[in-house]
Protein backbone atom coordinates (compact mmCIF):
# COMPACT_ATOMS: atom_id res chain seq x y z
CA UNK A 1 0.00 0.00 0.00
CA UNK A 2 1.33 3.44 -0.97
CA UNK A 3 1.16 6.52 1.26
CA UNK A 4 1.32 10.20 0.38
CA UNK A 5 1.29 13.46 2.32
CA UNK A 6 -2.11 15.06 2.85
CA UNK A 7 -2.41 18.49 1.22
CA UNK A 8 -4.92 21.32 1.33
CA UNK A 9 -6.37 20.03 -1.95
CA UNK A 10 -7.39 16.79 -0.19
CA UNK A 11 -9.58 18.38 2.48
CA UNK A 12 -12.85 18.30 0.54
CA UNK A 13 -12.46 14.57 -0.08
CA UNK A 14 -11.34 13.91 3.50
CA UNK A 15 -14.65 15.33 4.74
CA UNK A 16 -16.23 12.11 3.51
CA UNK A 17 -14.26 10.17 6.14
CA UNK A 18 -15.69 12.16 9.06
CA UNK A 19 -16.67 9.73 11.88
CA UNK A 20 -20.16 10.47 13.13
CA UNK A 21 -19.29 10.82 16.81
CA UNK A 22 -16.05 12.82 16.37
CA UNK A 23 -15.54 16.57 16.31
CA UNK A 24 -14.85 18.10 12.88
CA UNK A 25 -11.64 16.57 11.50
CA UNK A 26 -10.99 19.28 8.90
CA UNK A 27 -9.56 21.91 11.29
CA UNK A 28 -7.32 19.20 12.71
CA UNK A 29 -5.92 18.28 9.30
CA UNK A 30 -5.51 21.95 8.41
CA UNK A 31 -3.43 22.23 11.58
CA UNK A 32 -1.36 19.17 10.67
CA UNK A 33 -0.70 20.48 7.16
CA UNK A 34 0.40 23.88 8.45
CA UNK A 35 2.57 22.66 11.34
CA UNK A 36 6.18 21.68 10.69
CA UNK A 37 6.15 19.13 13.53
CA UNK A 38 3.17 17.20 12.10
CA UNK A 39 3.00 14.67 9.26
CA UNK A 40 -0.48 13.82 7.91
CA UNK A 41 -0.69 10.92 5.45
CA UNK A 42 -3.28 9.37 3.14
CA UNK A 43 -3.69 6.17 1.18
CA UNK A 44 -5.82 5.59 -1.91
CA UNK A 45 -7.61 2.75 -3.67
CA UNK A 46 -8.81 3.37 -7.25
CA UNK A 47 -7.83 7.04 -6.86
CA UNK A 48 -10.08 7.41 -3.80
CA UNK A 49 -8.75 8.36 -0.36
CA UNK A 50 -9.72 5.46 1.88
CA UNK A 51 -7.55 6.06 4.91
CA UNK A 52 -5.75 8.87 6.72
CA UNK A 53 -3.66 9.45 9.83
CA UNK A 54 -1.10 11.79 11.32
CA UNK A 55 1.98 11.85 13.51
CA UNK A 56 3.10 14.69 15.77
CA UNK A 57 6.74 14.89 16.90
CA UNK A 58 8.17 16.78 19.88
CA UNK A 59 11.89 15.98 19.76
CA UNK A 60 12.11 12.43 21.18
CA UNK A 61 8.40 11.97 21.91
CA UNK A 62 5.44 11.73 19.56
CA UNK A 63 1.72 11.10 19.08
CA UNK A 64 -0.26 9.45 16.32
CA UNK A 65 -3.83 10.53 15.77
CA UNK A 66 -6.86 10.64 13.49
CA UNK A 67 -6.36 7.13 12.13
CA UNK A 68 -9.52 6.88 10.04
CA UNK A 69 -10.56 4.34 7.40
CA UNK A 70 -13.52 4.72 5.05
CA UNK A 71 -16.37 2.61 6.43
CA UNK A 72 -16.63 0.70 3.14
CA UNK A 73 -12.98 -0.41 3.41
CA UNK A 74 -12.77 -1.48 7.04
CA UNK A 75 -11.69 -4.94 8.19
CA UNK A 76 -9.17 -5.10 5.36
CA UNK A 77 -6.10 -4.22 7.44
CA UNK A 78 -5.87 -0.65 6.14
CA UNK A 79 -5.92 0.90 9.62
CA UNK A 80 -3.08 -1.35 10.75
CA UNK A 81 -1.03 -0.42 7.67
CA UNK A 82 -1.54 3.30 8.35
CA UNK A 83 -0.38 2.80 11.94
CA UNK A 84 2.67 0.82 10.80
CA UNK A 85 3.58 3.46 8.21
CA UNK A 86 3.44 6.21 10.86
CA UNK A 87 5.45 4.13 13.34
CA UNK A 88 8.08 3.28 10.73
CA UNK A 89 8.49 6.99 10.05
CA UNK A 90 8.94 7.67 13.77
CA UNK A 91 11.57 4.93 13.98
CA UNK A 92 13.48 6.51 11.11
CA UNK A 93 13.48 9.75 13.09
CA UNK A 94 14.70 7.90 16.22
CA UNK A 95 11.67 8.96 18.28
CA UNK A 96 11.77 7.08 21.60
CA UNK A 97 8.11 7.27 22.69
CA UNK A 98 4.77 7.31 20.88
CA UNK A 99 1.44 8.00 22.60
CA UNK A 100 -2.19 8.00 21.47
CA UNK A 101 -5.77 8.07 22.69
CA UNK A 102 -7.60 4.98 21.49
CA UNK A 103 -11.24 4.48 20.59
CA UNK A 104 -12.74 1.07 21.28
CA UNK A 105 -12.64 0.41 17.53
CA UNK A 106 -8.96 1.24 17.29
CA UNK A 107 -7.68 -0.33 20.51
CA UNK A 108 -7.17 -3.87 19.08
CA UNK A 109 -5.13 -2.41 16.21
CA UNK A 110 -2.86 -0.53 18.59
CA UNK A 111 -2.41 -3.48 20.94
CA UNK A 112 -1.37 -5.60 17.96
CA UNK A 113 1.15 -2.90 16.98
CA UNK A 114 2.75 -3.18 20.42
CA UNK A 115 1.11 -0.33 22.31
CA UNK A 116 0.33 -0.83 26.00
CA UNK A 117 -2.30 0.86 28.14
CA UNK A 118 -0.94 3.81 30.13
CA UNK A 119 -4.05 5.30 31.74
CA UNK A 120 -7.68 6.30 31.30
CA UNK A 121 -9.40 9.59 30.56
CA UNK A 122 -12.86 10.43 31.88
CA UNK A 123 -15.29 12.35 29.65
CA UNK A 124 -17.89 14.65 31.20
CA UNK A 125 -20.94 16.63 30.13
CA UNK A 126 -22.48 19.38 32.26
CA UNK A 127 -26.08 18.52 33.14
CA UNK A 128 -26.83 21.35 35.57
CA UNK A 129 -26.58 25.12 35.31
CA UNK A 130 -23.24 26.58 36.37
CA UNK A 131 -23.23 28.50 39.63
CA UNK A 132 -20.77 31.39 39.47
CA UNK A 133 -17.96 31.35 42.00
CA UNK A 134 -15.14 33.84 42.59
CA UNK A 135 -11.77 33.17 40.97
CA UNK A 136 -8.55 33.79 42.89
CA UNK A 137 -6.69 37.06 42.36
CA UNK A 138 -3.64 34.91 41.69
CA UNK A 139 -5.12 34.17 38.24
CA UNK A 140 -3.81 36.87 35.90
CA UNK A 141 -3.32 37.38 32.14
CA UNK A 142 -0.20 35.98 30.48
CA UNK A 143 2.88 38.17 30.40
CA UNK A 144 5.81 37.48 28.10
CA UNK A 145 8.22 37.28 31.05
CA UNK A 146 6.42 34.09 32.17
CA UNK A 147 6.77 32.18 28.89
CA UNK A 148 9.83 30.18 29.98
CA UNK A 149 8.14 29.21 33.26
CA UNK A 150 5.12 27.87 31.36
CA UNK A 151 7.36 25.81 29.08
CA UNK A 152 9.19 24.43 32.11
CA UNK A 153 5.95 23.51 33.90
CA UNK A 154 4.51 21.94 30.75
CA UNK A 155 7.59 19.76 30.36
CA UNK A 156 7.45 18.76 34.03
CA UNK A 157 3.81 17.61 33.75
CA UNK A 158 3.59 16.27 30.19
CA UNK A 159 7.08 14.77 30.01
CA UNK A 160 7.39 16.32 26.54
CA UNK A 161 9.09 19.36 25.01
CA UNK A 162 6.06 20.96 23.36
CA UNK A 163 7.16 24.54 22.75
CA UNK A 164 6.34 24.38 19.00
CA UNK A 165 2.75 23.51 19.88
CA UNK A 166 2.27 26.03 22.70
CA UNK A 167 4.10 29.07 21.40
CA UNK A 168 1.38 30.64 19.22
CA UNK A 169 -1.37 30.26 21.84
CA UNK A 170 0.10 31.79 24.98
CA UNK A 171 -0.82 35.43 24.36
CA UNK A 172 -4.46 34.87 25.39
CA UNK A 173 -3.70 32.45 28.23
CA UNK A 174 -4.22 32.85 31.97
CA UNK A 175 -1.69 31.91 34.63
CA UNK A 176 -1.88 31.23 38.35
CA UNK A 177 1.05 33.05 39.94
CA UNK A 178 2.19 32.87 43.54
CA UNK A 179 5.39 34.45 44.87
CA UNK A 180 6.23 35.34 41.27
CA UNK A 181 6.16 31.67 40.25
CA UNK A 182 3.80 30.16 37.68
CA UNK A 183 1.95 27.30 39.38
CA UNK A 184 -0.62 26.74 36.65
CA UNK A 185 -1.80 27.94 33.26
CA UNK A 186 -4.91 27.81 31.08
CA UNK A 187 -4.66 28.14 27.29
CA UNK A 188 -8.27 28.57 26.08
CA UNK A 189 -7.43 28.83 22.37
CA UNK A 190 -5.47 25.57 22.17
CA UNK A 191 -8.03 22.95 21.07
CA UNK A 192 -10.19 21.95 24.07
CA UNK A 193 -8.43 24.37 26.44
CA UNK A 194 -5.31 23.10 28.18
CA UNK A 195 -5.03 23.43 31.99
CA UNK A 196 -1.91 22.19 33.75
CA UNK A 197 -1.12 23.03 37.37
CA UNK A 198 1.53 22.14 39.90
CA UNK A 199 -0.90 22.49 42.81
CA UNK A 200 -4.54 21.53 43.30
CA UNK A 201 -5.38 25.12 44.24
CA UNK A 202 -4.00 26.49 40.97
CA UNK A 203 -5.73 23.78 38.96
CA UNK A 204 -9.13 24.31 40.58
CA UNK A 205 -9.01 28.09 40.23
CA UNK A 206 -8.26 27.77 36.53
CA UNK A 207 -11.03 25.18 36.18
CA UNK A 208 -13.49 27.72 37.62
CA UNK A 209 -12.49 30.10 34.85
CA UNK A 210 -12.78 27.55 32.05
CA UNK A 211 -15.88 25.61 32.98
CA UNK A 212 -18.00 28.67 33.64
CA UNK A 213 -18.16 28.82 29.82
CA UNK A 214 -17.49 25.24 28.71
CA UNK A 215 -19.95 22.38 29.20
CA UNK A 216 -17.72 19.45 28.21
CA UNK A 217 -14.59 18.22 29.95
CA UNK A 218 -11.97 15.50 29.60
CA UNK A 219 -9.52 14.74 32.43
CA UNK A 220 -7.18 11.90 33.27
CA UNK A 221 -9.16 9.64 35.59
CA UNK A 222 -6.20 9.73 37.99
CA UNK A 223 -6.87 13.41 38.70
CA UNK A 224 -9.35 12.72 41.51
CA UNK A 225 -9.34 16.38 42.61
CA UNK A 226 -10.38 17.64 39.18
CA UNK A 227 -12.93 14.86 38.72
CA UNK A 228 -14.52 15.63 42.11
CA UNK A 229 -14.74 19.33 41.19
CA UNK A 230 -16.59 18.57 37.95
CA UNK A 231 -19.05 16.25 39.65
CA UNK A 232 -19.69 18.87 42.33
CA UNK A 233 -20.32 21.50 39.65
CA UNK A 234 -23.03 19.51 37.87
CA UNK A 235 -21.03 17.48 35.35
CA UNK A 236 -21.81 13.82 34.68
CA UNK A 237 -19.28 11.27 33.47
CA UNK A 238 -20.35 9.89 30.09
CA UNK A 239 -17.58 7.51 29.04
CA UNK A 240 -13.92 6.53 29.33
CA UNK A 241 -11.04 6.77 26.88
CA UNK A 242 -7.77 4.84 26.83
CA UNK A 243 -4.33 6.43 26.65
CA UNK A 244 -1.70 4.08 25.20
CA UNK A 245 2.05 4.20 24.77
CA UNK A 246 4.74 2.50 22.70
CA UNK A 247 8.45 2.56 23.42
CA UNK A 248 10.19 4.28 26.31
CA UNK A 249 8.03 5.16 29.31
CA UNK A 250 7.01 8.80 29.59
CA UNK A 251 7.62 10.76 32.81
CA UNK A 252 4.24 12.51 32.94
CA UNK A 253 1.90 13.40 35.81
CA UNK A 254 -1.82 12.93 35.06
CA UNK A 255 -2.81 14.20 38.53
CA UNK A 256 -1.67 17.66 37.46
CA UNK A 257 -3.65 17.73 34.21
CA UNK A 258 -6.92 19.64 34.80
CA UNK A 259 -7.93 19.98 31.15
CA UNK A 260 -6.50 18.26 28.09
CA UNK A 261 -5.62 19.68 24.68
CA UNK A 262 -7.45 17.01 22.70
CA UNK A 263 -7.43 13.41 21.64
CA UNK A 264 -4.41 14.03 19.41
CA UNK A 265 -2.16 15.57 22.08
CA UNK A 266 -3.41 14.28 25.42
Amino acid sequence: MQFETVTIDDLDEIRNLQPQDWSDIIPEFEFYIQSSFCSPIKTKIDDKIVGIGASIIFKNTSWIAHIIVDSEYRNKGIGAQIVNELLDSLKRDSVATCSLIATELGKPVYLKAGFRIASEYSFFQREKQWVDCPVSENVIPFEEKRRAMIYELDHKISGEKREPLLTDYLSNSKVFVENNKVLGYYIPDLKEGLIYADTDEAGLELMKLKYAKVDKAVLPSDNSTGVAFLLQKGFTETRKGTRMILGKDLAWNPKKMFGRIGGNFG
